[in-house]
């Protein structure tokens, strides 16, 4: 299967482990899985991290170097992403959760997220909390 985390994922997956709950840690542990990120969460933690969010106190530079290292895939953020944004409900209106939906849908991938509003899109985005 091919997931995309969301940026808490990407960080407790990191820093906190154990802030994963069973089944996005067996998502992510599943060897025949193929995970991916979005430039847009290391967009968001480079400026929540300035903004001094304890929730996102992590170097983005060596998450991304982590991330690419253990094998995820780097999406960047593409014409065809932004649009695919217009076609979203305004059920969320966070801008960074917004351009991850959109790239799961364009690109094919499950979104694994912990919030449940994101779920509340259904597919591809799916609940791991």
């Amino acid at each position: 299967m091919k997931f995309l985390l969301d940026t808490h994922l990407l960080v407790w997956a990191a820093s906190k482990p154990a802030s994963l709950s069973a089944a996005a840690r067996q998502a992510i542990e599943e060897p025949g899985n193929d995970l991916y990120f979005s430039v847009a969460s290391l967009w968001e933690i480079v400026i929540k991290s300035a903004l001094q969010r304890e929730d996102f106190s992590v170097d983005a530079s060596l998450l991304r170097r982590g991330l690419s290292d253990n094998g995820y895939d780097e999406i960047a953020i593409e014409g065809a992403h932004v649009l695919a944004v217009a076609s979203l409900s305004t059920l969320h209106r966070v801008p960074f959760d917004r351009i991850l939906i959109a790239q799961a849908r364009v690109e094919g991938l499950v979104l694994l997220t912990a919030d449940a509003v994101m779920a509340g899109y259904g597919s591809p985005v799916r609940l791991v909390n």
